[in-house]
């Protein structure tokens, strides 16, 4: 099958399912209010499934590397430091005076401000060596994640609950201005990812067959990884982290398209993740009835798919 019917394949089941998570249920006397309820969150699906998708892709493109994601920078630790902080320093009773659109631009400017000094303080001391950088982000990540658990075990219990419910990805509370604002964001990006589509392409053969044809491997690896920051810390502080979504749907965007073409990559896998994501949320409301959230689901299918990634690295 060529490339351009895949793509269609894609779109076609993900247009079909998102036709049937608005119109499931419907009735004459419910329509309006359940599509108002859904059309929100299934914008913000569309939205957070199409960055996360992007940024993943992107990130294992200047990594070289199939099986990391994103959240080896440390990301979702720092939003989830944050989130806790807030809870342990002032409570939820008095957390009111916060917003929801300011906690958002909040966790999002500290999870930017984060990446970009992590950039700078490492490609200044270390040659601009881009593992060295993934290593301290582990480091880093696992700092926060202690700390952030240290302080959970000192909160009340109720107050507890409070950040559990910041600690898994969630669309059924998704703020209306903030999608919006978090939507104009991510477009934003969107000029600077196609102005390197075509370098990206021969990046994915790795450094020093990309330097050799005439790459500027190093500028752009920075570049994309800012670009990789705030698409991350913005979908991640609009509904909270999802760690391998992004695994999931670039790996399987791979072995679906078997091509080395971010333009097509980039469709197929944010299409992908709306299908992830849409078929997850319609088993989480009509099968389960919310007793689950859907992070939970991504990230147990994630995790065995990226067991069998590491089991099939090694015996290759």
């Amino acid at each position: 099958m060529k490339l351009d019917k895949k793509i269609a394949l894609l779109a076609v089941v993900a247009v079909l399912l998102c036709a049937l998570y608005l119109v499931w249920g419907l009735n004459s006397g419910n329509w309006d209010y359940l599509l108002a309820k859904r059309m929100p969150k299934l914008i913000a699906i569309l939205a957070v499934g199409s960055a996360i998708a992007l940024a993943s892709l992107l990130f294992q493109t200047i990594t070289n590397n199939r099986v990391l994601t994103p959240s080896i920078l440390g990301l979702d630790s720092v939003y989830l430091f944050f989130q806790t902080l807030l809870i342990f320093i002032f409570g939820s009773a008095q957390l009111t005076f916060l917003s929801d659109n300011i906690n958002f631009l909040l966790s999002t400017l500290i999870m930017t401000g984060f990446s970009l000094l992590l950039y700078k303080f490492m490609f200044k001391q270390n040659n601009q060596n881009i593992y060295f950088l993934l290593l301290v982000g582990i480091v880093l990540g696992t700092f926060f994640r202690s700390a952030a658990s240290f302080m959970q075990m000192l909160i009340d219990p109720n107050e507890y609950l409070h950040v559990q419910d910041k600690m898994f990805a969630s669309f059924n509370n998704v703020n209306e201005y903030i999608l919006i604002v978090a939507i104009a964001i991510m477009l934003l990006t969107l000029p600077f990812i196609a102005d390197y589509i075509r370098s990206l392409d021969v990046m994915l053969l790795g450094k020093d067959q990309a330097v050799n044809l005439g790459v500027d491997y190093e500028k752009i690896s920075r570049r994309i990884l800012i670009i990789v920051s705030i698409l991350t810390a913005v979908a991640t502080a609009l509904v909270g982290p999802i760690l391998f979504l992004g695994l999931l749907v670039v790996n399987i965007s791979f072995e679906f398209l078997k091509t080395y073409k971010h333009t097509y990559l980039l469709v197929a896998g944010s299409l992908l993740a709306v299908i992830a994501l849409i078929g997850g949320q319609l088993i989480i409301e009509r099968i389960f009835n919310f007793s689950v959230t859907l992070s939970v689901v991504i990230n147990f299918v994630g995790g065995i798919y990226f067991v069998f990634l590491l089991l099939k690295e090694r015996n290759t």
